[in-house]
């Protein structure tokens, strides 16, 4: 019922993707989530080649199924992670903050298909153009560094759909299978999900971590960063509180950068801290009300997005 153009793109059973989450989409969830008919993706924003080698070995050790790593072409050494992606086994690249088209090439003349996020339709035109597989339209309401128009996911893809041919995963704000359907609607062929599957079982991220999505409010996150080179949403704690009064007051950036200093996300997701951490995560969060298999989400997904495709027909 749900095979997609992005299925036969991917080599997959479900159109559901894995978003390229740092220090949280590791081996684990991306084998679980790959096993389960998924896309699981590396989140490979704080890894090393070694990592990925690493990563890679265990992924394919527990399934047998496709795998790709998300790259954020910040990093200089970006060419160097999606090389060893590829002689990893990784299928796909996906990538992000920055532009795609000096990478696409070599992702696809090694035989891997290439996938870039977007937050506006502008930037689809440009991937399209650059000869991307497959544009994922992230809206503002998804965790972690978002664009700064802040277009919201049910006003951004049905914009980047009917601006380009390329088929389009839509991302933020989905966790369900409502949204599944709703982002079939609004023009997508299949989803991106982060903040679900960081409540997941397999997720690398503190227990900390899980338990602070879980019980976090439909309120709970915050958007910072808009005065120190991009906003990223976060859930909401002791830092982000000081952040936020800090932009207000108007503390010139290099003093805030100095003030929050670094390595805060690893505080956060690899040390339990959620009070001084950088939580990324997105608004989605204050629906998920429990922790469970990365099989067990997709399966309530594909549930789900059946009942209401069967209740959408009786109408």
């Amino acid at each position: 019922m749900f095979r997609t153009q992005i299925c036969d793109i991917l080599n997959i059973e479900y159109p559901i993707i894995l978003g390229g989450m740092v220090w949280v989409g590791r081996a684990d969830l991306v084998a679980a989530v790959s096993d389960a008919g998924g896309l699981g993706v590396l989140g490979a924003g704080g890894m090393t080649v070694e990592d990925i080698e690493k990563d890679s070995e265990i992924i394919k050790a527990k399934t047998s199924k496709p795998f790709g790593l998300n790259v954020p072409l910040a990093r200089p050494d970006a060419d160097e992670l999606i090389n060893a992606a590829i002689d990893c086994g990784a299928s796909v690249i996906s990538t992000s903050a920055g532009s795609p088209k000096k990478y696409t090439a070599l992702i696809k003349d090694r035989g891997a298909k290439a996938m870039h996020v977007v937050s506006a339709a502008k930037f689809a035109k440009k991937c399209e153009e650059a000869g991307l597989d497959i544009i994922v339209a992230e809206g503002f309401e998804a965790g972690g560094h978002n664009g700064f128009d802040e277009i919201t996911t049910m006003a951004l893809t049905p914009q980047v759909a009917s601006s380009v041919s390329t088929p389009v995963v839509s991302a933020g704000g989905i966790a369900d299978g409502r949204g599944f359907v709703a982002a079939l609607a609004l023009g997508a062929q299949g989803v991106q999900i982060g903040t679900r599957f960081m409540a997941s079982a397999e997720a690398a991220a503190h227990q900390n971590v899980k338990d602070a999505v879980v019980n976090m409010e439909d309120s709970g996150t915050a958007i910072t960063g808009r005065t120190t080179g991009g906003p990223a949403r976060c859930l909401k704690n002791k830092l982000t509180d000081m952040i936020v009064a800090e932009e207000a007051k108007g503390t010139p950036p290099d003093k805030l950068m100095e003030m929050i200093g670094g390595g805060r996300s690893i505080t956060a997701c690899l040390d339990g801290d959620c009070d001084e951490g950088s939580i990324y995560c997105g608004q989605i969060g204050g629906s998920i009300t429990s922790i469970k298999t990365a099989g067990e989400i997709i399966a309530d997904i594909v549930s789900e997005a059946k009942q209401v495709m069967e209740s959408l027909n009786s109408l």
